[in-house]
């Protein structure tokens, strides 16, 4: 059956686009049984847009399917399971949206970039079955290292014939979340009231908190904005060691990545007032292939990129600073997913 998908691409497209607007919405979850992806299935079952909340990981799924199965709202919970990829085809078929946690955590000592070799094959896993079932789905990826694992998926995606930028997202919004909390610590405000880009990627020097533009203003020395920029880019590491080896962050990621479905699915169904996220995408901003700043959504995906925020002289010089590493690791995705693309 699913063989014969890839020639039925173009009426899937058409059946996708029309559906979504007069149904509830299809969200796909890979890794849902995992520590990201159980609390993250936990706030996607509560959203009244989400028909249909489709849970694969390798296995496990099926208890945290009926354990959410039992929460009073309509959307309808199905597990898949398996690694042989038909589950995650079936799992995907005519998904709306593809959030995907998959993926083996950090650990102590480990950096993001330690990551890629094992997870790697889920983006690359995740990219073709969506070529096959859900051409046209938001895929939004959480799976680290995401500086490395978005330019591999679009690679993956280019090779099937089947990439759409506008619908490509490696989520970024925990870092928004943190530079929010810890800024809002800082000037004894609510951080839900302040605003603070953070632009770049997703680890290390490459997260690039634009604290000039902050809003409340945050008015600190040299000093204590430095070591503010610091922890807002150590923060994952900061959880892995207080976990002493039990996981990675997880419950502050699946908030941060709901808030992120969350405005996915407002742009799909339509919303009057314009959505503003970041995430790290294929952008011309800068010299790097793929870039976080903010962007307008809309229903077909990404309607404008607003490009890079003022930034001061500090500002820039990190960003010049950090552009190298950032290029390098979408030069290892990118050949990763020639790689996999060779290999189908």
């Amino acid at each position: 059956m699913f063989g014969l998908l890839k020639c039925a691409q173009p009426l899937l497209g058409k059946l996708h686009s029309s559906q979504s607007n007069r149904r509830g919405l299809k969200v796909a979850v890979v890794g849902a049984a995992g520590g990201i992806g159980q609390p993250l299935s936990l706030l996607l079952k509560l959203n009244p847009h989400i028909e249909h909340l489709a849970l694969h990981d390798l296995r496990n799924t099926q208890g945290v399917a009926m354990d959410l199965s039992h929460i009073d709202t309509p959307a309808t919970v199905c597990p898949f399971e398996g690694g042989d990829g038909k589950s995650l085809r079936r799992a995907m078929f005519m998904a709306d949206i593809v959030v995907v946690p998959a993926g083996l955590p950090r650990q102590p000592g480990m950096s993001r970039t330690d990551l890629v070799k094992v997870n790697a094959s889920v983006a690359a896993d995740v990219a073709f079955a969506a070529s096959e079932v859900c051409p046209r789905a938001f895929i939004a990826f959480i799976t680290n290292p995401v500086n490395v694992v978005v330019p591999l998926a679009a690679t993956v995606l280019k090779a099937k014939c089947n990439y759409d930028p506008n619908r490509l997202f490696g989520v970024t919004s925990l870092d928004l979340v943190r530079a929010r909390t810890f800024v809002g610590d800082a000037l004894n405000v609510n951080p839900l009231k302040v605003e603070v880009p953070v632009i770049g990627g997703h680890t290390g020097k490459t997260i690039l908190p634009i604290l000039s533009q902050c809003t409340p203003a945050y008015n600190g020395t040299d000093e204590e904005v430095e070591e503010l920029i610091k922890r807002i880019q150590g923060a994952g590491t900061e959880v892995v060691n207080a976990k002493k080896g039990e996981g990675s962050a997880t419950l502050s990621m699946a908030h941060a990545a709901n808030l992120f479905v969350g405005n996915l699915i407002k742009a799909i169904k339509g919303s009057d007032k314009p959505i503003v996220e970041c995430a790290y995408v294929e952008s011309e901003v800068t010299e790097a292939q793929f870039f976080a700043t903010p962007f307008v959504l809309g229903p077909q995906g990404i309607k404008e990129n607003l490009g890079l925020p003022d930034m001061n002289d500090v500002e820039m010089e990190a960003l010049e600073k950090m552009l190298p590493e950032l290029k390098a690791n979408i030069e290892a995705g990118i050949k990763l997913g020639k790689d996999f693309a060779g290999q189908d």
